[in-house]
């Protein structure tokens, strides 16, 4: 019987290797790439005349945000993460001036409520281990009981799916409020806020060990006109710290419970802000708290690449009780998805269309999102690699990009690799390239680091 290693000796012998080859390179090593079949033609605009003709397949990056589906377009994906926090942080990049760095701007941390007491590491403020406040016992932080229910028979699952099929809600609410209390203090009407300054903000997700989310967000007040325009004096960072600590202590959102006992839903009492400040570029947070610009793009990124890479949530979307039955997951986390999937049953949780997004362990919003002018967007990112991709082969080939016509005419022809021969390779490519980019980082941090 042939071995796997024998069906990957035979892949690296066929005629079209070389070829395969360079397809999985072009998209990074991806997971599961999709496969199109058809024609790439060049024309001449003026005149119609044809450049260049080819026919045959291509691979598109699948695009997946999980670490888990794809770590390749995983790390797309935090790295335009990254560019787009960064763009709004420091700016001097990507349409966002540096005059950005001289406006009120706060990191700040909401949470979940509790829905019953779970097992926890804690630490002293002089670094000594404490013990868990649920069962009075030392756990190490790697210990899996960490974020699980010290008694699941009371542990509030049906709170807990309810409160994350709101979270996006919740923070639209917030938004609003913290809109108004800016307007309070300022002396002005809510509707006049708008006139004065603007609120900008970069969000993400993070899943707790518990299961459920909480929110890192970067959050800066502009002049009206967005990013380039002056804030108002009034708009200190004091009154920005206030007005958060305000709007997150009222928010408020009702719904209720299966049998119609009213269920409020807010914020958990831990609302962590941190003041960011462009002079503590060397380390992560100052002596007063504050949190470094320089360090904090790659701090919301790597929340974004965990937000979208492992947590306990499933991979795929949940299609049946049997789905649920066979996950590789722990018993609370079972317990998140079986509720969810229970109460997406119910004609009264129709509109949250839970079974949906069950594997997401109820979560229905997005892990990355911003206002329109905190900074750049995914859709722009990706628009300038087509068009500096294009120019370059365009320019390799000694064409002007204003005098060329491309037409594509791709069909879908599959998604992933044909056999287990071709995943093992197209790991090992993938592999290569992360580690031959981690390399080139390093090289270029300490070149920055040494000029």
């Amino acid at each position: 019987m042939l071995t796997l290693d024998d069906h990957i000796a035979a892949r690296v012998r066929r005629a079209d290797y070389i070829h395969w080859r360079h397809q999985v390179e072009s998209v990074g090593g991806c997971a599961k790439p999709i496969r199109l079949t058809g024609t790439h033609r060049l024309e001449h605009k003026s005149t119609g005349a044809p450049i260049y003709h080819a026919e045959g397949d291509v691979f598109v990056a699948c695009g997946n945000r999980r670490e888990s589906v794809c770590p390749t377009c995983a790390d797309r994906y935090a790295a335009d993460a990254f560019h787009l926090i960064r763009a709004g942080l420091a700016g001097g990049s990507k349409g966002i001036p540096t005059s950005v760095t001289d406006k009120p701007r706060a990191f700040v941390t909401l949470t979940a409520p509790s829905f019953g007491a779970v097992h926890n590491v804690r630490t002293s403020r002089r670094g000594r281990s404490m013990p868990c406040t649920g069962c009075g016992q030392y756990h190490h932080p790697a210990n899996p009981i960490i974020g699980t229910p010290v008694d699941p028979h009371t542990y509030d699952y049906v709170g807990a799916v309810l409160w994350q099929a709101h979270a996006g809600q919740l923070w639209a609410r917030f938004t609003q409020r913290l809109r108004r209390e800016l307007a309070k203090a300022a002396g002005i009407r809510v509707r006049e806020v708008g006139e004065y300054l603007r609120l900008s903000y970069g969000k993400v997700a993070e899943y707790q060990r518990r299961g459920l989310v909480h929110f890192h967000a970067v959050i800066r007040l502009d002049g009206p006109d967005g990013p380039a325009d002056p804030t108002p004096e009034w708009a200190t960072l004091d009154v920005l710290d206030a007005a958060i600590r305000a709007a997150a202590a009222s928010v408020t959102i009702t719904t209720h419970r299966p049998d119609g006992q009213a269920l409020d839903l807010a914020w958990g009492e831990q609302v962590d802000i941190r003041r960011v400040n462009p002079t503590t570029v060397q380390r992560v947070e100052g002596p007063d708290g504050s949190i470094s610009e320089a360090a904090l793009a790659g701090y919301v990124a790597k929340y974004a690449t965990k937000g979208t890479g492992k947590s306990e949530a499933a991979d795929r979307p949940i299609r049946s009780q049997e789905d649920i039955d066979y996950l590789d997951v722990s018993d609370h986390h079972r317990r998140i998805i079986q509720t969810a999937w229970d109460l997406g049953s119910l004609d009264n949780y129709a509109d949250l269309n839970l079974r949906r997004w069950a594997h997401m362990l109820g979560f229905r919003g997005h892990f990355l999102t911003k206002s329109r002018r905190y900074s750049v967007t995914f859709g722009q990112l990706r628009a300038a690699r087509r068009t500096w991709r294009l120019a370059t082969n365009l320019a390799a080939a000694e064409l002007d990009p204003n005098d060329v016509l491309v037409i594509n005419d791709w069909r879908f022809d599959g998604v992933g690799y044909t056999n287990e021969a071709e995943r093992e390779l197209a790991a090992a490519i993938a592999t290569r390239i992360r580690q031959h980019r981690a390399l080139k980082h390093r090289k270029d941090n300490d070149h920055a680091q040494a000029a």
